[in-house]
């Protein structure tokens, strides 16, 4: 009997702990960065035809590890006018669409607010002849396409 009473004792706990784990998640998020708030808002990009877009980027980023991440880089990019960002966890980069062209310095200022690392920055794609390449930190050069 005694034995029966402690193993329901601890099939409760563990139920509680799990329950109490779950109810945490659903309101501060599944981030595992440790924040104990709810996640931001999402901050909307405006316009949302890629046509008005004439710059593409890909920015490699460091220290993204959920999606708490993702939404803080996508948001610190969103709110800036004229750009439209979608983080990708898995390949950890940004793809920055822009309306104008993103100097490296203001990208690299982007990621280190939203407090991650810009690792590499490449436009591959334009409205003009030339695409800007950038990598790790070197200043970039103009390459006639």
């Amino acid at each position: 009997m005694a034995g029966t009473i402690i193993t329901a004792s601890i099939v409760a706990i563990v139920v509680v702990v799990s329950i109490i784990g779950t109810m945490r998640r659903i309101k501060y998020g599944s981030a595992c960065c440790g924040e104990k708030e709810t996640a931001p808002s999402k901050v909307k990009v405006r316009d949302k035809n890629k046509k008005n877009y004439p710059y593409k980027y890909i920015v490699g980023v460091d220290g993204m590890h959920c999606s708490g991440c993702v939404r803080k880089i996508e948001n610190e990019f969103n709110k800036e006018e004229g750009m439209w960002a979608r983080a990708d966890l898995e390949k950890r980069q940004v793809v920055l669409l822009s309306k104008k062209e993103v100097e490296l310095s203001e990208a690299r200022n982007i990621v280190s607010e939203a407090g991650f690392t810009m690792l590499t920055s490449e436009l591959i794609e334009t409205c003009c002849d030339y695409t800007l390449l950038i990598e790790k930190g070197r200043v970039g050069s103009l390459k006639k396409v």
